[in-house]
């Protein structure tokens, strides 16, 4: 199994900035079978969306309201990867989800760590 831990949510001011980490640990196989990483967000009352994602060959993607102002990155060695966001708006309040897929297409989610914009 493959447990998923978020790290540095929090609240800040409209316009300030916020690094996430996402640490995995558990079965080393399963952990170096990792294959997607990425990031999904869940506002109060509203449907879980996509924020980023890395893929094996190090394409990135993003949801259409972060773009421009998240990234994504990865320590492929350690199998963390961390979501800087600039520019962060109140419309982003919402609990982050480090998620993770496996090449046998298995999912792991984290916690959640909570993330407060304060207009």
């Amino acid at each position: 199994q493959v447990q998923l831990v978020e790290s540095g949510g929090g609240l800040v001011q409209a316009g300030g900035s916020l690094r996430l980490a996402c640490a995995a640990s558990g079965n080393r196989i399963n952990i170096n079978n990792i294959s997607v990483m990425g990031w999904y967000r869940q506002a109060t009352g509203e449907q879980r969306e996509l924020v980023a994602a890395i893929l094996l060959n190090g394409e990135t993607r993003y949801g259409d309201s972060v773009t421009g102002r998240f990234s994504i990155s990865r320590d492929m060695a350690k199998r963390n990867w961390y979501l800087q966001m600039n520019s962060l708006k109140p419309e982003d309040t919402a609990f982050y989800y480090c998620t993770a897929r496996d090449v046998l297409r298995r999912e792991y989610w984290g916690q959640g760590t909570q993330v407060t914009v304060s207009s």
